[in-house]
């Protein structure tokens, strides 16, 4: 497409109004929520009192009963951005017809061992009607697990960030962008260890990143797709089209996912390490990997306190968190080998005295995933910290992994953060991240001021491998990586908007800060599919000099690297790609591409 507006469509920097919950949704008798431990649904299987908002489904309820369940779901979450409702849309093992859309802070999962055990015979759909077809707020939703047999052929799946989907077999096409009428504009995604059988057309999908896929073909194009141990995708052709292809994925476990065995009990499947990788995990037989009994999480609660949850922790016990707004006065302590931490129907951790939220210590294997953390207090240093300052041990055969984690600053309610996530192990895997001060939100939540971040992702740790790393809006470094042998695959990124003047956006000399910078003593990193944008909306004039910064040495190297300029008619812009190389986007909209730079040598 030859013009862009900007990603988040007009609508992005308005206060957005919390959207009241329709009346009952949750405790009358229209929603048939996980009994108490012990207790047998329809289905016979014990749901092991996953709470009121974990929706358990059985074939034998019938599909017009669960349809009107998963409607009513949907109009409450639609449009409510800002909201505390979380909700988890469970089925198990069976085939269903019935159409589902997937509003925010909404989980659809399978619960088979296979993705072929629930079958879906109708849509799993994200659309942006609730915005008029604008499709780049549309985060914090996800679907895994499943078989989709759409009716028509076509699957829709117009989400932004937060929004991944996981571990699916479509059997026919999927879109990537909104239906009309409308802008029909999308924004960022995540699509990894699926099976799409016709073919993906992206559309309007401005970034992407599929790992682990197989597709039977792609079509479409923006500014960045990239492909990772992709099998079907198409050629290296960066930058016409943008696609950036990975033959092999180097290091990788898929994320664990709840599951219910044939006896009806309750388990968390944690699949196994794979290298140099292509396609999914399940599409040739069953996954390798582990079964977690349930009996050995403790299964948390909105209200649970840190004391509470770091007992269970220190007991030995895994985590799982039910649908809901936690808030944790202190650190979760993570301290055993292989804990999963795993979350439902994005759970919300919330740092209420300043406090780190999740401290995992430096051992192997750890999972968290399923996560939104959030600033709750004015200064937080750290939300996430994986390792100790000592560091030093390596994990590469059993190495901690971060997958569906967020962070927000701002939007639902006013707080600060340093650093969101800060990475001191060695070999950690970070899989569909999303880091956000937020640039819209709820009145009083957003402001220079009133939502202060530094930086999204500190990487002290050697080895650490990244796979969709989104950071944006953060009032310093977005990513600042000290490690050595640091790898990432597709980085999504916008600088603030709200940047008041440039004297408040500089450091030395410098203008603004670049938005993933690999310290000056590093003398091995590799990048794949970038991209940084600029949208700075106060009319202040506002420029960085550069969107992305690292040493010059043979072993630093970025490949296939872009920026975006989208102030429309308005002053300011990024005025370097990479240190003091590639040209300005400035003054309007513009896009600049650059095939590699390294040793100080940019090709273009």
């Amino acid at each position: 497409m030859s013009t862009i507006p900007s990603r988040r469509g007009v609508l992005r920097g308005a206060a957005v109004a919390a959207v009241p919950l329709i009346g009952g949704l949750g405790a009358g008798p229209a929603f048939a929520s996980a009994p108490a431990p012990g207790t047998h649904g329809k289905g016979g299987g014990t749901t092991a009192g996953l709470g009121p908002n974990v929706l358990v489904f059985d074939p034998s309820m019938g599909d017009a009963a669960i349809q009107a369940k998963v409607d009513a779901v949907f109009a409450t979450q639609q449009s409510n951005q800002f909201g505390d409702e979380r909700y988890a849309l469970a089925f198990l093992p069976g085939t269903y017809h019935v159409d589902i859309n997937v509003g925010f802070y909404t989980h659809v999962l399978g619960l088979g061992a296979s993705p072929s055990d629930v079958v879906i015979n109708g849509h799993v759909t994200v659309d942006a009607q609730w915005l008029d077809g604008n499709g780049t707020q549309n985060f914090w939703r996800s679907a895994e697990n499943l078989t989709i047999v759409p009716p028509d052929g076509l699957q829709r799946w117009a989400v932004a960030q937060a929004g991944p989907m996981r571990r699916v077999h479509i059997k026919g096409d999927m879109t990537l962008w909104p239906s009309p009428p409308g802008n029909q504009w999308s924004s960022g995604g995540f699509l990894a260890d699926s099976v799409v059988d016709g073919q993906v057309e992206s559309g309007s999908q401005q970034q992407w990143l599929s790992r682990n896929d197989t597709f039977g073909s792609w079509t479409g194009s923006n500014w960045n797709m990239v492909f990772v141990g992709v099998e079907g995708a198409p050629a290296q052709s960066f930058p016409t089209p943008p696609y950036t292809t990975v033959e092999r994925t180097p290091v990788i476990r898929e994320k664990p996912f709840l599951t219910v065995d044939r006896h009806g009990s309750y388990q968390v499947f944690v699949p196994a390490l794979r290298t140099n990788s292509t396609g999914t995990t399940w599409a040739h037989g069953p996954a390798r990997g582990r079964n977690v009994p349930l009996s050995r999480f403790h299964v948390a609660r909105p209200g649970d306190s840190a004391t509470v949850l770091n007992r269970a922790l220190a007991q030995g016990k895994h985590l799982l968190f039910t649908p809901g707004i936690y808030d944790i006065a202190a650190p979760l302590r993570v301290n055993r080998a292989g804990t999963v931490v795993l979350g439902l129907g994005l759970a919300t951790l919330r740092s209420t005295r300043g406090n780190t939220v999740l401290d995992v210590a430096d051992v192997a294997g750890v999972t968290v995933a399923g996560v939104l953390f959030e600033a709750a207090s004015k200064n937080t240093p750290v939300l996430l910290r994986v390792g100790d300052s000592h560091g030093g041990r390596r994990h590469s055969t059993d190495p901690t992994a971060l997958f569906d984690v967020y962070a927000r600053i701002g939007g639902a309610l006013a707080g600060g953060a340093e650093v969101s996530v800060r990475i001191d192990s060695d070999d950690v895997i970070l899989d569909n991240i999303w880091l956000w001060r937020a640039d819209h939100g709820l009145d009083g939540t957003v402001g220079w001021s009133v939502n202060p971040a530094g930086t999204g992702v500190l990487v002290n740790g050697d080895h650490v491998t990244a796979y969709a790393l989104a950071v944006e809006h953060y009032q310093e470094y977005e990513v600042l990586w000290k490690g050595e042998h640091g790898s990432t695959y597709f980085f999504q990124n916008e600088h603030p908007y709200d940047v008041p003047t440039q004297s408040a956006w500089r450091h030395g000399s410098t203008l603004g800060y670049a938005a993933y910078k690999v310290a000056d003593g590093v003398r091995s990193h590799r990048a794949w599919g970038l991209g940084s944008y600029c949208f700075f909306n106060l009319n202040a004039d506002i420029y960085t000099d550069r969107a992305y910064e690292v040493p010059d040495t043979p072993g630093v190297v970025l490949t296939d690297v872009m920026t975006v300029c989208l102030n429309g008619a308005g002053g300011g812009g990024i005025l370097h790609c990479v240190d003091n190389s590639g040209d300005p986007v400035q003054n309007g909209f513009a896009t600049y591409f650059m095939k590699s730079y390294s040793n100080g040598t940019a090709v273009v």
